[in-house]
């Protein structure tokens, strides 16, 4: 019999839902980093990326300065003074554990998209942390996008995730510094 990982304490089936977070968002994004739904790791600390191995904050250190020996705060306000924001593609689900393949599709609620590209016009490209995110942004948030927001570049990255090992740190690291460049684009205007 497979035992399923907690994510809240007073759930021991697994089977309540986890709630992402507020995004990481400045008055003027150009860029926007979608994960999937935070880690149990993520949960517990009340932060994006939270798990000690995941490589998205040390990426961020590469690109922006934005890296784990900065307390979480000024990571953030690092992140928004270079204009990218942070979110997820859902806003809940139920999903034993922190594999992206345990979330449960029936139970999957995305964030309100239309509502923070209709307030924030600026952002011209979207990256997905990970074909997860992609795949669930396509099939649960874009057909319900005016437009479907064709004007915006949509690029999904490799996974930062400590499970994605198929690639280096240092290819991560170079595969995400189009999100630097789409960052610095339009910095000016």
């Amino acid at each position: 019999m497979r035992t399923r990982k907690r994510t809240n304490p007073a759930d021991p089936a697994g089977d309540s839902p986890t709630s992402g977070f507020p995004p990481i968002l400045g008055p003027d994004p150009r860029v926007l980093v979608l994960g999937s739904l935070p880690s149990v790791k993520s949960v517990e600390l009340s932060q994006y990326y939270g798990h000690p191995r995941n490589a998205f904050w040390p990426i961020m250190d590469g690109l922006f300065g934005a890296g784990r020996s900065l307390p979480y705060d000024e990571r953030k306000q690092i992140l928004v003074e270079n204009r990218v924001a942070v979110w997820d593609v859902l806003a809940s689900s139920v999903r034993p554990g922190s594999m992206d393949a345990a979330i449960d599709s029936a139970s999957a609620t995305p964030n309100d998209f239309s509502n923070l590209f209709a307030v924030h016009r600026c952002i011209h490209s979207v990256f997905f942390n990970g074909q997860a995110a992609a795949k669930l942004f396509n099939s649960l948030v874009a057909p319900t996008l005016e437009n479907r927001s064709n004007r915006r570049n949509y690029q999904a990255l490799p996974s930062t995730s400590p499970a994605h090992a198929a690639m280096c740190f240092e290819e991560k690291l170079a595969a995400w510094r189009c999100v630097a460049d789409a960052a610095r684009k339009n910095q000016r205007g």
